[in-house]
């Protein structure tokens, strides 16, 4: 990982969370890390979020995050709004902002839920120029 800076570890937020929906983060994390391998993690403690982008800033490097609640996981992505979404899994109405409810680990394994992720991470890339 590109980053060190954490208020707790991925494990310490997944000790504060329902045991249920502890393999659904892992899943959405393992899903993440095999899309972006240099992905950058800041788990905020406090907000109980797992966030993942290019760089530590949340709402300009960050492309997703993982919420944890009580009865559900949101998957929630910073730039939802701009993201196609054919199979209408986004909820949200805010400027930017989207996420997706996800109640059990098949869900989250869904070939759609990679497909919004893959999309966010090239959102967010930085576009590299030919020489």
């Amino acid at each position: 990982m590109a980053n060190d800076t954490v208020y707790c570890t991925f494990d310490e937020l997944m000790a504060l969370i329902e045991p249920d929906f502890r393999p659904i983060c892992r899943t959405l994390r393992a899903i993440i890390t095999q899309q972006h391998p240099e992905f950058v993690e800041i788990i905020w403690e406090k907000q109980r979020i797992a966030s993942y982008g290019i760089g530590p800033k949340k709402m300009s490097e960050h492309y997703v995050y993982i919420a944890p609640h009580k009865n559900h996981v949101n998957l929630g992505f910073y730039h939802g709004a701009a993201l196609s979404d054919p199979d209408g899994l986004l909820e949200g109405t805010g400027k930017m902002l989207r996420h997706v409810k996800i109640r059990d680990e098949e869900s989250a394994e869904d070939p759609h839920i990679g497909a919004l992720i893959a999309e966010a991470i090239a959102e967010i890339q930085p576009t590299s120029s030919a020489d």
